[in-house]
């Protein structure tokens, strides 16, 4: 059907070109399988390149380096006990910036144990939410980073929609350097996401003036509980 307002050639002359240009591109990428000896998709998995590149030297303790790394980037960081303390810890922030008392919650979280006085929402985040709570899949020490997957359970609007985000991280999630993030994924078996979200500080631009405005993009405030067990 032509749309609405589309004389009749105008609308046949780019049916043509998108046909032309899907042609041309299936031309490519058979080109490119028979050159790879390939006679349509693999379906076995890929193994990685052999060897590693370098990667950066530093000593210390991970956890400690991944904390001040992210406060270096303007996160905020609070050190709990258990997944016990994360209710406690998540109305305090939200109490210290005026945020309403409703949390929008990953459902990979919703068995957490929610204090009185505290809306829940288990689910993605709308544009009214204020404060989405999340997990994550593993944390970086090397430059102090949040690598988060897309999935049912962790949709990628709560990283991004609400002004302020709070995101828990397990010590034992902390590894060295962004290569040993994509080691653990692929050991871990889990299917690629749609997609994955590396954090490394609230969302931040100087495109205004050549000065730093926090919230442009994206959360205004990272709030990180570093919990302990």
């Amino acid at each position: 059907m032509r749309p609405p307002g589309r004389p009749k050639g105008e609308y046949r002359s780019a049916q043509h070109e998108g046909t032309r240009m899907s042609s041309g591109r299936e031309r490519v990428l058979a080109d490119i399988r028979r050159a790879l000896g390939r006679d349509g998709l693999g379906l076995a998995a890929i193994p990685p390149l052999p060897g590693t590149a370098p990667r950066p030297a530093f000593e210390g303790d991970l956890v400690d380096r991944f904390a001040a790394k992210m406060i270096e980037k303007s996160a905020t960081l609070e050190r709990i006990a258990s997944l016990a303390d994360v209710g406690e810890a998540a109305t305090r922030f939200i109490s210290a910036y005026g945020a309403a008392h409703r949390l929008c919650v990953s459902p990979a979280l919703a068995d957490i144990a929610w204090p009185p006085g505290l809306t829940i929402h288990v689910g993605a985040a709308g544009r009214d939410e204020q404060t989405s709570v999340t997990p994550c899949f593993a944390a970086v020490a090397e430059a102090g980073a949040i690598v988060a997957l897309s999935g049912p359970n962790t949709p990628s609007t709560l990283n991004f929609v609400p002004e302020n985000h709070i995101v828990i991280v397990r010590v034992g999630q902390v590894v060295r350097h962004f290569e040993d993030a994509w080691a653990q994924w692929r050991a871990s078996g889990l299917p690629m996401p749609r997609t994955l979200n590396v954090i490394s500080g609230p969302s931040r631009t100087a495109d205004i003036e050549q000065t730093i405005q926090l919230g442009a993009h994206g959360p205004r405030r990272l709030h990180i509980l570093l919990v302990s067990a």
